[in-house]
């Protein structure tokens, strides 16, 4: 099963709507099949690791870190390929939440005469699938708020000059949480500050064919530059614009393919909330926020945070105008706080990583 988490890593991010799943098949103490899922319409893990072992599965017992689906979508069920296979025990780590499976995928296979076991690495498995789980049992995307800050919670000097804040080191890792998400979330402000690219720039071993995640604007006034530098890049670019625009703004920046997408807004600031679920709609899992203090803390205020990534760099910045990772309107009381559980200290070269979820 450990062997079969690791292959399910390599599938994170690159199978949405799909929860990322690997399977290994084993016979006589001996692999004689693995796989992980591929992108929608390809294979599932179970699949994969049955044509590889071909007839010898008839015996073999299947590891795989989620429940084997039982329902018709992009690709048939698994259970009919497991119980056509000859498979006697299948161990897995987590029932699938899908109310399309829920417990029905267990039910067949016990129901053909296979053994089956629940819990194995269930923890791994179902961290690798959190954006998946909430994606398909409350439609909207897993939201994971990433910043770099100094010790006294500044992202940026007093004249703005934020260039590096972190280290090499944990640029890199940023590279690969863009990797593992649909999409990379930013604002008007910090495109026209330091014209990101917000592309995976790294080679990712192992990996399925790699992908570049969509570009998330958010920008409710209409100031984001046509000559950005992240409309050039690969990849496509999601511009969200208040609906209440000048038609001028709007075709000024409807070009090379960019989609854009008009919002309600209020004062301004776009309507996070009807967003997340539009996003949901678009079968968008998991978005990755790099933007600056005003979109985190809105993020924060409407309650969409689901995780927190912060990159601490042992540096003081200081200045009561230095620009804060969260602004917004925050918390007036500290019981009312957004309080990160699970918190994970991780040095990463020179800076701290510390990380959490909100509100579990």
């Amino acid at each position: 099963m450990a062997q079969a988490i690791s292959l399910a890593r390599l599938a994170q991010g690159q199978v949405s709507p799909n929860p990322a799943v690997g399977a290994v098949l084993v016979k006589n103490d001996v692999i004689i099949g693995q796989g992980y899922t591929q992108p929608p319409g390809g294979d599932h893990a179970e699949v994969v690791a049955l044509k590889q072992a071909g007839r010898e599965s008839s015996g073999a017992t299947l590891y795989v870190t989620f429940e084997p689906c039982c329902h018709q979508g992009r690709t048939p069920p698994c259970t009919a390929a497991i119980i056509k296979s000859g498979v006697t025990e299948v161990y897995f780590s987590i029932i699938d939440p899908n109310p399309k499976v829920a417990g029905k995928g267990q039910a067949e296979l016990q129901q053909a005469g296979i053994k089956t076991y629940l819990g194995d690495h269930a923890a791994e498995a179902t961290v690798i699938n959190e954006a998946f789980i909430k994606y398909v049992t409350r439609k909207l995307p897993f939201v994971t708020v990433k910043f770099a800050a100094s010790l006294d919670g500044k992202i940026a000097t007093r004249s703005g000059d934020s260039r590096w804040i972190s280290g090499e080191a944990a640029r890199k890792m940023v590279q690969h949480m863009r990797y593992e998400a649909d999409a990379v979330m930013t604002g008007a402000g910090t495109v026209i500050a330091d014209d990101p690219r917000l592309t995976v720039r790294i080679a990712v071993t192992g990996g399925i064919t790699h992908k570049q995640p969509l570009r998330i604007i958010i920008d409710g006034i209409g100031r984001t530059p046509p000559n950005a530098r992240l409309f050039t890049e690969p990849g496509k670019t999601l511009l969200i614009l208040g609906d209440n625009l000048d038609n001028s703004v709007y075709k000024s920046l409807s070009w090379a393919g960019t989609e854009i997408l008009k919002m309600p807004v209020n004062a301004g600031v776009i309507d996070l909330k009807a967003l997340m679920s539009l996003l949901g709609q678009k079968e968008i899992t998991n978005i990755l926020v790099e933007a600056g203090g005003i979109l985190l803390g809105s993020l924060f205020d409407n309650g969409l945070v689901d995780k927190v990534v912060a990159f601490l760099a042992p540096m003081i910045i200081g200045g009561e105008t230095a620009r804060p990772a969260v602004a917004g309107s925050g918390f007036e009381m500290l019981s009312q706080c957004a309080k990160l559980s699970q918190v994970k200290y991780d040095r990463i070269g020179e800076d701290i990583m510390v990380s959490g979820y909100v509100g579990r």
